[in-house]
């Protein structure tokens, strides 16, 4: 598989676990732990809206001693940074690079329909033989020199 062909609908996972941005912390948190998940994505009248990740719980939870009672809505990450499903792995990473981000909800047709994370990305990378690999580096390569 290279980097250029793939699609983001074909590394995404589908399973997406959301929360309503008027839950709590707690609730979220709870929704992310029994999931085994690293970020929830917040909805509001079933659309996606916002991010709740491991980060945020550092840097805006516990940091700045949000009560865990309060709103997803005053502690997720907004605007949502999202992609469409027919983008390319290689503009995802272009993406994640440029926005610093780990994970990127999946849209098609405005719609919620997947996930993608680094993780993904490098089990991705990690499945391809030597001379796909090689030829992945040389098309980033090919990419970075333009």
């Amino acid at each position: 598989m290279s980097g250029e062909g793939v699609l983001v609908r074909d590394a995404m996972k589908k399973n997406v676990i959301t929360t309503e941005s008027s839950d709590t912390i707690k609730d979220a948190a709870i929704k992310m732990s029994d999931a085994n998940i690293g970020a929830i994505i917040v909805t509001e009248n079933h659309s996606a809206v916002g991010i709740l990740t491991e980060r945020d719980f550092v840097r805006r939870v516990y940091a700045k001693e949000i009560p865990l009672s309060s709103p997803v809505s005053e502690v997720m990450s907004k605007p949502l940074i999202t992609i469409e499903s027919t983008e390319t792995i290689w503009e995802l990473s272009e993406l994640m690079k440029t926005k610093n981000i780990h994970k990127v909800p999946v849209i098609e047709n405005n719609n919620l329909v997947g996930i993608v994370t680094n993780t993904d990305l490098v089990s991705l990378a990690s499945l391809g033989s030597d001379s796909e690999m090689r030829r992945i580096c040389d098309q980033i390569y090919s990419h970075v020199k333009e």
